[in-house]
């Protein structure tokens, strides 16, 4: 029974079925999570040392901007579990705490960062439309009300789905449920107030202040989108087990894909003139670049002379 909770089996066509989503599971998810929590890590590192050690003064762009960092790394905590547990292909063995918490932190980054791009999207928005208000909207306190406000709204929305997610032991193996493998009476109702308050909401206003992030946002319904298929070929028993298993397997890829905004983040970062100076300055880069031009000078002046003395001793 806990096997057909979390994969959706059937009694009926679970035997001719291929195991496309347990495949998929076992050397895809390790994979693209290995290489995110790797760029990730040292990434979001690397912006939080710039930010801290040499970004001044702090605006409120800035606060927003170390509070997704912050967002990422407490996602970047959880990721080595989950890396070991797909890497022993789904067996649990950290007790119900910590699936828990690897499972809740997924959810917090993915809804937490959509919120803090919408506060900087809104932030850029009254700076470039509304010049007069510009000086105001860049104070530190307006900053740390915005994320105070999406720490507060994001605990909120995510506080009913701790209790969501269980460990199941069966076949010898304890299997960490995650939020498409729980209860569907719960899960169904639940998605869409969460999709409404978390997704929809935040994307409209996005949306108003010129769109942007929008490649954050197709991100995140597409897993959205595909958590719900998900659940509902769960609500139906008659469903084709390769059907099945192919939403599965597409709720499986999609979850990295909807997280690979990690990666990406520190572009984001570098589009202030701020975070690039700072940047340079922590890492000696002009230092680098000044000793690297010298090199390059001193091999063209000498390059000549070689041809110059080769010439004269022919």
């Amino acid at each position: 029974m806990a096997s057909q909770l979390y994969y959706g089996w059937s009694n009926s066509s679970s035997d001719n079925c291929t195991d496309v989503d347990n495949l998929v599971k076992r050397y895809y998810l390790p994979a693209t999570y290995g290489a995110i929590f790797i760029v990730g890590v040292v990434s979001n590192i690397t912006a939080l040392l710039v930010y801290a050690l040499k970004v001044r003064p702090w605006k409120s762009s800035t606060i927003i901007m170390v509070n997704l960092v912050m967002t990422d790394l407490l996602f970047m905590v959880s990721l080595p579990f989950l890396i070991y547990y797909y890497v022993l292909n789904d067996t649990w063995t950290l007790g119900v705490v910590m699936c828990r918490f690897t499972r809740v932190m997924f959810s917090f980054n993915l809804y937490g960062s959509i919120l803090f791009l919408t506060c900087l999207a809104i932030f850029r928005y009254v700076a470039i439309v509304h010049p007069l208000h510009m000086h105001s909207i860049k104070q530190k306190r307006w900053g740390m009300l915005a994320c105070g406000l999406v720490w507060v709204v994001t605990v909120g929305e995510l506080s009913p789905i701790f209790n969501m997610f269980d460990t199941v032991p069966t076949d010898n193996k304890t299997y960490c449920l995650d939020f498409a493998s729980s209860d569907t009476k719960i899960i169904w109702p639940y998605s869409w107030a969460l999709t409404v308050l978390g997704y929809l909401v935040p994307l409209v206003v996005v949306c108003l202040c010129y769109c942007t992030r929008r490649v954050k946002a197709r991100r995140l319904i597409v897993l959205i989108l595909t958590c719900f298929v998900r659940i509902y070929t769960k609500l139906t028993p008659e469903t084709d087990c390769m059907l099945d298993r192919g939403v599965h397997a597409a709720y499986i890829i999609s979850r990295p894909i909807a997280v690979i905004n990690i990666i990406f983040n520190l572009p984001l970062y570098t589009l202030s003139g701020d975070f690039k100076r700072a940047f340079m300055d922590l890492f000696k880069c002009d230092q680098l670049m000044s000793k690297t031009k010298g090199i390059i000078k001193v091999a063209v002046i000498n390059k000549p002379t070689t041809n110059t003395t080769y010439e004269q001793r022919s």
